[in-house]
């Protein structure tokens, strides 16, 4: 059986994290699994790599050093608390001060340069997972696990020049890892590959952008063909709602792909839909489980959609965004409105989360981050006018989205009327409503100081079924 194993950086960063991965992969190398582990960047080390990213243009060479000196004490002190022998200690030491040389000369150049190119960035940012991977190495090889430590890149991971959110070239990728991974696995070695990054196919390290070391797992079990992907967390697996907001949240115990994207697409803890879609291609089960918690078997993302007595399987809450609404009588028969409005809002840089439209065609309501409110409603007003479309722009700042998602309300009558209806008995207004035709998700907008006693009778009336 060949297993890809994803370890997430905020298990790797705990007290003992790199041993509890250890025991995990010394388990499934007993019971003759051939297991590949991709790694991500130790705890808080990419939000540091992006904060240094944004401000090295204005750092001076004393803040550089500062920062470096920081991120070297991040990686130093799990290598000196694991115990490791002095040959290997020594070896991992000389590899991080050689990484933290390279990630200084970065810096400087970006600082010196006062200019920070998409290149740059994702250099920058590649070092997160580098220098991850030399401890972690370090700490199963303590454990008397033989690998191989390998950059995305070098596992064979081949993408375009986009950097930031690179794609990957799949024929190229999957002849590369297999050429390179299938070797080692025959031979028992267990091959550690840092998550998230590749190369273009001049060589340029790229990234793999949002919830990109999954990705990279799914994108490896797809070459090697994996039977399963498990996603290592530090959760018991994906939750029927937010536990914060809901008390009686609890571990979902098998998904359809089709669940999870849609769980993905509104912020769950959950794989990102573009990492999934190698695996989902490839028919391989995904498993998210909790790595301190390893006896639980987590949630199943299966490939085979089940029948499910379940109506809904998760709330899913959306916080600071707003509406952008676009009305007037000019809007009304005149083709091609909505696409001009969308083409207004992708030059500015604004992303849609959320769009309804009225049948009289009179308004188009479009849902933002609250981040682009502004912005987006000053491309409309200007871009319309320039058009001769003469329409009102209105924004409505605080506001949330709801989405019920499961393939239980697929085709079944009164879904709509149960969900609303459970809104509405705590008193909340539903500002806005959108429902794809695959009948998985009713997505909808309430103020936000209603949103989490909406969340709340939801989780009770349509997930529970009381």
């Amino acid at each position: 059986m060949k297993v890809v194993m994803k370890f997430g950086g905020s298990l790797l960063a705990s007290p003992g994290g790199i041993q509890r991965v250890s025991r995990v992969i010394s388990k499934g190398s007993k019971k003759r699994m051939k297991v590949v582990v991709v790694i991500s960047a130790l705890g808080e080390v990419t939000d540091l790599l992006l904060h240094a990213a944004t401000n090295a243009k204005i750092w001076d060479s004393t803040q550089v050093i500062h920062f470096i000196d920081r991120i070297r004490g991040i990686h130093s002190q799990p290598l000196a608390e694991m115990g490791l022998r002095q040959p290997t200690y020594n070896e991992s030491l000389d590899q991080l001060e050689e990484l933290l040389d390279d990630l200084k000369l970065t810096l400087s150049g970006v600082s010196i340069l006062r200019e920070l190119t998409p290149r740059s960035k994702d250099l920058l940012l590649s070092f997160g997972e580098r220098l991850s991977l030399v401890v972690v190495s370090a700490g199963l090889r303590q454990a008397g696990i033989a690998v191989e430590a390998l950059t995305g890149g070098n596992a064979g991971i081949i993408t375009d020049d986009s950097f930031g959110e690179a794609s990957p070239d799949v024929t190229k990728t999957r002849k590369g890892v297999r050429e390179k991974l299938l070797p080692l696995l025959t031979r028992g070695v267990v091959p550690v590959v840092a998550g998230f990054i590749a190369r273009s196919a001049t060589g340029e390290m790229t990234t793999l952008g949002r919830g990109g070391s999954d990705y990279t797992a799914t994108l490896l079990a797809d070459a090697i063909a994996a039977d399963e992907v498990w996603i290592w967390t530090d959760v018991d697996g994906i939750l029927t709602a937010d536990p914060r907001i809901v008390k009686s949240a609890r571990v979902i115990d098998e998904l359809s792909y089709a669940e999870a994207e849609e769980m993905g697409f509104f912020g769950a803890k959950n794989m990102h839909p573009l990492a999934l879609a190698p695996a989902r291609k490839a028919g391989i089960p995904v498993r998210i489980r909790n790595g301190f918690k390893p006896e639980r078997l987590g949630t199943l993302i299966n490939p085979h959609e089940r029948k499910s007595s379940v109506i809904a399987k998760s709330v899913a809450l959306v916080g600071n965004v707003g509406i952008v609404t676009v009305s007037g009588e000019t809007l009304v028969g005149r083709p091609g409105t909505a696409a001009k409005i969308f083409e207004l809002l992708g030059r500015a840089g604004v992303n849609v989360l959320m769009i309804s439209q009225s049948v009289s065609e009179s308004n188009i309501s479009a849902v933002v981050r609250k981040s682009s409110l502004e912005r987006a409603a000053s491309a409309l007003s200007e871009g319309l006018s320039q058009v001769g479309i003469n329409a009102g722009v209105k924004v409505e700042p605080d506001v949330s989205v709801l989405a019920v998602v499961g393939a239980g309300m697929k085709g079944t009558p009164g879904i709509a009327a149960k969900v609303f209806s459970a809104v509405a008995s705590k008193g909340v207004n539903v500002m806005m409503i959108a429902q794809g035709s695959s009948e998985l998700n009713i997505s909808f907008v309430v103020a936000s100081r209603d949103s989490e006693k909406a969340v709340n009778a939801l989780h009770e009336s349509v997930v529970l079924g009381k």
